[in-house]
């Protein structure tokens, strides 16, 4: 495990591939599409900096980086569309941490790489925490890896147009039931229409995944996100107030629907922050990670802090 607590990000300037400090800089070294994906495997996490790319040229970048994007359909976090998919990171209020997490682990398929820019760096914060997947997964006391070792259940109440949380119209991209029955069809998903015109989603799916290439088991779900306890006692307790716990706007039990005691969620959310690497951003900054190696999250910040993201 001491390897792995040494592991950072890798960086790389304008000076470390012999090239202009431009826009073509970047993408001409970029170009080499299966020299970067050999990259990106053994280092996780890629950071570029001191290119010059702007919020106009970033989408050049984007293209060789991730050629099929994909658009953020069942995230549950809030975004705004700002191109070609390329949308904002979460919109959670700057004051709060958001902690590590694998991108859609909770979906019945993931992106395998994600890439963030910085068109605006916070005044202060605002740091994206990235931690290898399988340090957080070995960090977890026996007893928790054992008990999640079944899978999870997620449960997901969105509205139709008003209430807590985001709405399935929101969440899918569409006005169409069926576009959405036919979206969780595909996705091996359970679901049923409400009276009150909302839309519970229930989703079986694994706690952890083993990479492809490096054989590495990590910790790929986000239980502690879906979990009300990791939310904090205070915020738990309102919540608790106001709607039993399978009608909240998400919520996890094990697999066979069992509750995930609060410490274990806690645990899982303390263990992946305590772990993770922080990579500050400065304008024009790049990252790539490997979604399947490596989770990230969000310091506090203060400033208007603009952060893009796509995934592929």
């Amino acid at each position: 495990m001491s390897e792995l607590r040494d592991w950072r990000p890798r960086e790389i300037s304008p000076e470390d591939v012999g090239g202009p400090a431009t826009v073509e800089g970047l993408t001409d070294y970029l170009r080499d599409q299966e020299g970067f994906g050999r990259l990106l495997t053994e280092a996780k996490a890629v950071v570029f900096r001191g290119f010059d790319v702007t919020e106009e040229t970033v989408e050049s970048v984007m293209d060789l980086v991730l050629p099929d994007r994909l658009a953020y359909v069942h995230g549950n976090s809030p975004r705004t569309k700002v191109g070609k998919n390329i949308y904002t990171s979460t919109e959670y209020p700057p004051e709060y941490t958001i902690s590590m997490h694998n991108e859609l682990s909770y979906a019945h398929s993931w992106p395998t790489r994600l890439m963030f820019f910085c068109a605006k760096q916070p005044e202060t914060g605002g740091a994206t925490p990235v931690v290898d997947g399988q340090l957080w997964l070995e960090s977890l006391d026996p007893e928790v890896r054992e008990a999640f070792a079944g899978g999870v259940r997620y449960t997901q109440n969105l509205h139709g147009g008003r209430g807590l949380g985001k709405s399935w119209q929101e969440t899918f991209e569409t006005e169409s039931r069926e576009d959405v029955e036919e979206f969780l069809r595909g996705a091996e998903a359970e679901w049923e229409w409400l009276p009150d015109g909302n839309l519970r989603v229930r989703q079986l799916r694994r706690s952890t995944l083993v990479h492809p290439d490096t054989g590495a088991e990590v910790w790929f779900n986000q239980a502690d996100q879906w979990h009300p306890a990791a939310l904090g006692d205070e915020t738990a307790a309102e919540l608790a107030a106001l709607l039993p716990v399978d009608e909240l706007p998400q919520s996890v039990t094990f697999a066979d629907g069992t509750p995930v005691p609060d410490s274990y969620a806690i645990q899982a959310r303390d263990r992946g922050l305590e772990h993770a690497v922080d990579v500050d951003w400065y304008q024009g900054d790049l990252m790539v990670i490997d979604n399947r190696q490596v989770g990230h999250g969000r310091r506090p910040f203060t400033g208007a802090r603009r952060i893009l993201v796509a995934m592929s």
